[in-house]
């Protein structure tokens, strides 16, 4: 018979211990039970009856994402290209309207300066503030005075409604009236943005100065390069809806829009202003999307019940 005081060969437990580890091994079989079906689980997300237009872009790209975003807001980090560029739309809008450059403080920046490297940052971003100036002066629009800076708009799609706030409106004088074009800096270094964000703009400005849509043209201006993109076929308003209530959108693409052919001037380099669309903008318009950029593009270079459903990481 084995003696009861005897002590355990080496690798084998006691039976008090072995009951003590099966124990635990069914908590942790319980426990991954819970987390495997919390992430199979299919969440129904509520979509806000408000959207920016950033918002509407994450939706689009991704309703997935946007919904977990929805259910479960995580805080952003603070991304210094984001700084840049709300100074350098700041600069421009008061280099059109004559307005006195505003004295905004770090702590007023997203992405603030706040670690030991601060100063460093600083001159860094100085210097590349000033190389986006550069560039912006050798494209075409800085010799155009715009009509608009820093335009608001809002429009309601599919029960929606969207705000956004375009860059800059330049209007010609065309033989039918009135022609804008709508246009958004972009300040990184890729070119991505989306053309989804062009279209709801340049809806949104027909319906609310009441021109015709064929009336108003989009384009992108990537300031680093002088690159000017003109997205053609862009949707109208029953594509924008089919896309934000789940569609596609690309069966009903507007008819006729070529826009008008591209121009600009290259120049520039240094890192862009994050936190934004497609290429990481971050005045005012939020975290980049996927590109949707279409066959159909122009460039020119001289030089209730909508619902996106949460598919994982859900919490009580």
């Amino acid at each position: 018979l084995p003696d009861p005081d005897a002590e355990p060969a080496a690798g084998r437990l006691i039976p008090e211990e072995a009951r003590t580890v099966a124990s635990w091994d069914r908590d942790l079989d319980a426990l991954a039970g819970e987390l495997r079906r919390a992430r199979e689980a299919v969440r129904e997300v509520p979509v806000p009856r408000t959207l920016s237009t950033s918002q509407l872009l994450r939706l689009a790209a991704d309703p997935g994402g946007f919904a977990r975003e929805l259910a479960r807001p995580m805080p952003r980090p603070p991304q210094p290209a984001a700084r840049r560029g709300t100074r350098f739309h700041a600069w421009v809008e008061s280099r059109f309207e004559e307005l006195p450059l505003p004295l905004l403080g770090p702590e007023e920046l997203p992405g603030g300066f706040d670690d030991e490297g601060a100063a460093g940052q600083e001159i860094a971003d100085e210097r590349d503030l000033a190389a986006l100036k550069e560039a912006f002066d050798r494209t075409p629009y800085a010799r155009r005075t715009p009509f608009r800076v820093e335009a608001p708009v809002q429009i309601t799609l599919a029960g929606r409604v969207i705000r956004g706030r375009i860059d800059a409106v330049y209007r010609e004088r065309g033989p039918d009236g009135d022609v804008f074009e709508i246009v958004d800096w972009k300040t990184g270094r890729s070119h991505s943005a989306d053309p989804l964000q062009l279209a709801v703009y340049r809806l949104a400005w027909a319906e609310q100065t009441g021109v015709p849509l064929s009336s108003v043209t989009a384009a992108f201006l990537y300031v680093r390069s002088g690159e000017v993109v003109r997205p053609r076929n862009m949707p109208d308003r029953r594509a924008l809806e089919d896309i934000l209530l789940g569609g596609s959108g690309s069966d009903r693409d507007e008819d006729g829009g070529d826009g008008d052919s591209g121009d600009g001037n290259g120049g520039g380099d240094g890192d862009g202003h994050g936190g934004g669309d497609g290429d990481g903008d971050g005045h005012g318009h939020g975290p980049g999307t996927g590109d949707r950029r279409g066959a159909g593009e122009e460039r020119a270079d001289s030089g209730e019940g909508t619902r996106a459903a949460d598919g994982g990481d859900a919490g009580p």
